[in-house]
């Protein structure tokens, strides 16, 4: 079996590391990059051209998300294994309607990697034992999360990270007008009158870790 190269993407270098140390013990698996953003994880994507994109979604910067969609958006035969420390089901549903085509936990034991990157580098979906509940019963109704598009989902995750306008404009390339538009939609569907009211409804939901 032919190496499979990998883009390691995690804000946590300590985390990039240890899955480092796992891989280079597996014999056909090489991490030929790392990323510690979004935006290095699109760059990088571009100039190594790895066969599988080992993805965090909660980083600085653009986030996983949108990285996902970027890198998409470059290759849209880009093979992308989401890992993840959220087993939640709105992040399952957001990541593979983004284009992921596998979802693990950074609870998951440490071989679960190795089988998902085998997996995904054969262009076949692999989802996560304790987050694959989630998929099963998903319902054809849209929760509460689903009403929201893909940019407003990204707005809703930066501003539950205390971002302002003018920063959320910045990262998503939009003007601050177009933020303030998505905000006001966003508190619409979600039932919500302010920021403050966003960020509970986050921490409730477990978007949003309380330290």
């Amino acid at each position: 079996m032919s190496t499979i190269k990998i883009m390691l993407v995690d804000d946590h270098e300590v985390v990039r590391s240890g899955y480092r140390r796992l891989i280079e013990n597996t014999s056909n698996i090489e991490v030929v990059t790392e990323a510690a953003s979004g935006e290095d994880a699109y760059k990088r994507y571009a100039l190594y051209q790895p066969q599988v994109v080992v993805m965090d979604l909660s980083m600085p910067g653009i986030g996983g998300f949108q990285a996902i969609k970027k890198i998409l958006d470059y290759d849209k035969k880009a093979r992308i294994l989401v890992f993840s420390v959220h087993d939640n089901e709105v992040f399952l549903h957001r990541a593979l309607d983004n284009g992921a085509l596998g979802y693990i936990t950074k609870k998951s034991a440490s071989t679960v990697m190795v089988e998902a990157v085998h997996q995904i580098a054969q262009g076949k979906p692999f989802i996560g034992e304790d987050v694959l509940p989630y998929l099963i019963k998903r319902k054809d109704e849209k929760s509460l999360f689903e009403q929201l598009s893909p940019r407003e989902f990204e707005v809703f995750l930066l501003l539950t990270e205390g971002k302002s306008v003018n920063e959320i404009s910045e990262l998503l390339e939009v003007s601050a007008k177009t933020v303030g538009n998505h905000i006001v939609s966003i508190k619409g569907k979600l039932g919500t009158s302010n920021v403050v009211e966003l960020v509970h409804l986050a921490i409730r939901c477990g978007f949003v870790t309380v330290k």
